[in-house]
């Protein structure tokens, strides 16, 4: 157990859900969680707060549930996802004529490019929220990956540009604030679930993040290690049980545990001779419902979010086989039956379900390493990128803070997982490169972008 490390909480407020995880790295590298609540969600619709109240009733019940999971935890600082359908990107070009050209290009040369792009236009009340570079060019040279070192007159880069609503940014900060809490940084959820489920491998093989929510659908393209693209669709698991729920008359409880037990995003899959039997409300008569029907209504919705991620594929020209990695299909929505299929057939591209598994210490309860906390996960390994390059301050004050039983498996209680030289090797390698180049990429904090303002108008 590695003590010296600081505990980090992920916070994700999702349109179906809220999850509180709190999780710690071991001496492999590894996530060992040490906290995990949940709570359903009101007040969210579409990945945006709306109610701010009833938003915060939902956040300190999940806080409750991961304190009665470890009533060793303190919690006063989480790593907080954001999404909604008012997140867009843009791509946009910049370049800098050098004042010196008799020395290399400099770190703070490279800052200023980026700094420069912070004033590209865009409409009145959104807010940029990050600027990534993708590839450099120095004078004549092309799809250079770091330019610092190079010498030239002239440098430039493609860059991509995540702009949101500054008002549902402000009501994401304010109701975590509300709850008590110290919101450390808003991270884009697409990125985090991109951490979360994807390897090194995956980031040069070139692959595209489908994070299928409750109210929304979030899209990160990779290739060649760069973001190329990110997008929230706005259609989730919550609109195909709205679906089924009007389709089939049904009771949205029902149409939600339908979806769950007999749903398939495939109707050649389903059955025709089954039916699912609902019980009459007051003393009508059962309704029998077609499993066919049912899976022609997910596939109808399922085919239109896939159609859109095609769409986006082709804006960048990525659609025609170029992502070698294909489809990783995270969220709660990638636990439908015959999913893969549908995918593969929509795209053209081969799909597989993203778990956060591989991030995740041996032993921890298996619900953790669902696809549903792929975002969850990837909040706390944001938090670990920031403590490892020391950008800010971690407080240690509750190290000591041991895995809870209820938060293992039987296995592990019985007989604790004892980890080989190899996978010890494997780590190594992966905490010496992977993930930490992967949140390298971005900026710092979204978070500190709403301080500044705030100082500002003070």
């Amino acid at each position: 157990m590695n003590q010296e490390q600081p505990i980090i909480v992920g916070l994700d407020i999702g349109t179906t859900k809220i999850a509180a995880i709190a999780g710690r790295k071991n001496e492999y590298g590894k996530l060992e969680i040490l906290g995990f609540g949940r709570a359903n969600s009101n007040g969210v619709k579409h990945g945006q707060v709306l109610n701010i109240d009833e938003t915060i009733k939902a956040i300190r019940m999940a806080l409750d549930n991961c304190y009665a999971s470890n009533p060793n935890l303190s919690i006063s600082e989480v790593y907080v996802g954001i999404a909604g359908h008012h997140i867009k990107s843009l791509q946009t070009r910049g370049d800098i004529v050098r004042q010196n050209t008799d020395n290399e290009i400099t770190q703070k040369e490279i800052d200023q490019l980026v700094a420069d792009q912070y004033k590209t236009y865009i409409p009145a009340g959104d807010q940029i929220i990050d600027v990534i570079p993708q590839e450099f060019a120095v004078d004549n040279f092309q799809n250079i990956i770091s330019p610092i070192g190079y010498g030239g007159v002239k440098v430039g880069a493609n860059f991509h540009i995540i702009t949101g609503d500054r008002n549902a940014i402000k009501n994401i900060s304010r109701a975590v604030d509300k709850s008590g809490l110290q919101t450390k940084d808003l991270v884009l959820q697409p990125l985090a679930s991109a951490a979360a489920v994807m390897g090194q491998e995956d980031l040069e093989a070139g692959v595209a993040i489908v994070d299928i929510g409750g109210g929304t659908t979030d899209l990160a393209v990779f290739y060649e290690g760069i973001l190329k693209h990110t997008a929230v669709i706005p259609f989730g698991g919550e609109n195909i049980t709205n679906d089924i729920k009007t389709g089939l008359g049904v009771l949205k409880t029902q149409a939600e545990q339908m979806k769950v037990q007999f749903g398939s995003a495939l109707s050649n899959e389903a059955k025709g001779n089954a039916f699912i039997t609902i019980p009459g409300l007051r003393g009508m008569p059962a309704k029998e419902i077609s499993v066919k029907n049912l899976a022609n209504i997910i596939q109808a919705r399922m085919s239109e979010i896939m159609d859109f991620v095609s769409y986006h594929l082709k804006q960048v020209g990525l659609d025609n086989k170029m992502l070698n990695g294909g489809i990783v299909l995270t969220g709660g929505g990638a636990q439908l039956k015959h999913l893969i299929q549908l995918t593969e057939y929509v795209t053209g591209l081969n799909a597989r379900i993203g778990y956060p598994n591989e991030h995740l210490a041996s032993g921890q309860i298996e619900e953790l390493a669902r696809p549903t906390y792929s975002t969850c996960i990837g909040l706390i390994l944001k938090g670990y990128s920031d403590y490892e390059h020391n950008r800010k301050q971690f407080d240690k004050a509750y190290a000591q803070v041991e895995i809870p039983i209820a938060l293992k498996t039987p296995e592990t209680i019985k007989d604790e997982v004892v980890v080989t030289e190899e996978e010890k090797q494997a780590v190594r390698i992966l905490n010496r490169k992977g993930i930490k180049d992967f949140w390298g990429k971005f900026k710092d904090g979204i978070i500190d972008l709403f301080k500044e303002e705030e100082d500002h108008a003070l």
